[in-house]
């Protein structure tokens, strides 16, 4: 590993990968600043860990989240097989909610995931499909991610409750850190459903761990409705990815997204998997990952969940933003700008049913941070009754990556020290400049 702030050479190295050449141009560019790693480093730990790593993305498509210039410079996400990519990159043609149809490259081994790394990405996004069948996924896919301010442990426990609701429905979860603050599990299902069909059971799935454990997990999907560790259900939905076993996360200590045993999940700690201790932790035991294609469930127990709810007048829950509305989905709007109902007649104003300010727009989460800090500097006397969770911090899809959204919940600040809303501290637009014809790079 290189130390930071080291001059990279032009120079490039050539690997032999499961029976490839791959070129790595660049080799000593430090993606990670703090720890000094290399490109290199990146590509060899691929290499390292590929057959285990394959386990989580091999055959699929996956989309390229790339960092050039390492994790604290710019990103962004590439969904279409780059130019100039080795004639020997497997493909498939996949397509998107929009109905456009794309070019993705598929991760089919080690020498795939070496070239990936050669780009500059440092985690896997694949989707939950094969290549041969790009329609029907084949996992199940439960995302734990904790609002601000809850301890981790309350994501362990909520992990162990999904394990007790699959194993009550016939089915075996494999779970992994998710190399920063949650945990996913994941299930092999039988590829005979449709995009629709696995996120409806992942929906059913995300309200029986709610029910069973609800001061500690919701499947809100608008934020300010949200508590505790959120169930994301939505991760079923065609074109939404998560980041598989052994992927690197772009945080500082370049912690890992890695597999584990079932008795480990209540007392891990996601730091102590790194570029660093991951390899040496798969040569000294066994995957736990590695029976996740030994059996593969049908979803029919939780389809039938998902009927019961229905019958029970529990119906859709929100899709992603850049869906096509959905038959039976609920109003697509944040709950506090909805009109209530009771309005007999429109009146032009959204009536919150939650006092929400909207504080910035960033192209970065720091950014958005900052006008946080000024904003809470010009009202001191609001955030002493402010709670953890009463600070939303949404990272939005852009054009071809995330920008950031900080808004403030004031339900627990007094009605006469709320302040009103005001022009953004930053206000940045992500679709400025861009031709629909660029949606999907």
């Amino acid at each position: 590993m290189r130390e930071a702030g080291a001059v990279s050479p032009t120079k490039a190295e050539v690997l032999e990968v499961a029976g490839r050449d791959v070129r790595v141009t660049n080799p000593d560019k430090v993606l990670f600043p703090a720890l000094g790693v290399t490109k290199l480093d990146v590509v060899r730990f691929f290499v390292e860990v590929g057959p285990a790593a394959l386990l989580g993305c091999r055959d699929r498509p996956s989309i390229l989240h790339r960092f050039p210039d390492g994790i604290e410079a710019e990103d962004f996400y590439q969904k279409r097989l780059p130019k100039g990519a080795p004639e020997w990159v497997q493909t498939a043609l996949i397509t998107f909610p929009s109905g456009r149809t794309a070019t993705m490259p598929v991760m089919a081994d080690e020498a795939h995931l070496a070239w990936h790394a050669t780009l500059g990405c440092v985690d896997i996004n694949p989707w939950p499909v094969r290549g041969d069948d790009v329609d029907h996924p084949d996992e199940l896919r439960i995302d734990l991610d904790p609002i601000p301010g809850v301890p981790f442990g309350d994501v362990r426990e909520v992990a162990l409750v999904s394990r007790s609701v699959l194993e009550d429905h016939g089915m075996r979860g494999f779970p992994k850190t998710s190399g920063k603050r949650g945990i996913h599990v994941n299930v092999r299902i039988e590829p005979r459903w449709s995009f629709p069909e696995v996120r409806r059971a992942g929906l059913a799935l995300a309200r029986e761990i709610e029910r069973r454990i609800p001061d500690k997990a919701t499947s809100a999907w608008w934020k300010e409705e949200r508590h505790g560790v959120f169930v994301d259900y939505n991760q079923n939905a065609r074109d939404r990815t998560v980041a598989s076993a052994y992927s690197i996360r772009p945080v500082p200590d370049a912690r890992v997204s890695t597999p584990l045993e079932w008795d480990e999940v209540g007392d891990v700690e996601p730091a102590d998997f790194t570029i660093s201790t991951v390899p040496a932790r798969l040569r000294e035991r066994s995957d736990p990952g590695a029976a996740i294609d030994d059996v593969a469930f049908g979803l029919e127990p939780l389809l039938e969940l998902a009927e019961r709810d229905e019958r029970e007048g529990i119906g859709d829950a929100p899709w992603p933003p850049h869906f096509p509305k959905a038959e039976g989905e609920p109003p697509r709007v944040q709950p506090s700008k909805r009109r209530k109902e009771s309005d007999a007649k429109p009146t032009g104003r959204r009536k919150s049913t939650k006092p929400l300010v909207e504080i910035a727009r960033a192209e970065t989460e720091e950014q958005a941070r900052e006008g946080l800090e000024r904003w809470e500097a010009r009202h001191p006397d609001v955030v002493p009754h402010l709670e953890p969770h009463d600070v939303l911090l949404d990272s939005m899809r852009g054009r071809h990556r995330t920008w950031t959204r900080i808004r403030v919940n004031l339900q627990n600040v007094p009605q006469e020290l709320r302040p009103e809303q005001e022009p953004l501290e930053v206000d940045y637009d992500p679709w400025a400049g861009m031709t629909w014809d660029e949606e999907e790079r």
